[in-house]
């Protein structure tokens, strides 16, 4: 009861070219092929940044400092 037949996509379909034409339909896919590309290629950046060690923490940095407020 749930699936779509071949019969439903063709009405879809028609229905797509009545609202939007023929002309305009190539140019909305190549747009969300586009927007899907620039989309995989962000998310592929964030994995590798999140592969790349942080930077390790000097122990020794605060040695130079004075915790103690420097005599008047």
């Amino acid at each position: 009861m749930g699936e779509f037949s071949v019969w439903h996509w063709l009405i879809v379909a028609a229905v797509l070219v009545l609202l939007f034409g023929a002309n305009r339909l190539p140019e909305a896919a190549r747009s969300i092929g586009r927007s899907l590309r620039i989309f995989h290629s962000e998310v592929r950046k964030m994995d590798d940044d999140e592969k790349v060690p942080a930077r390790p923490v000097d122990p020794g940095a605060d040695e130079g400092r004075s915790r103690t407020p420097p005599a008047p």
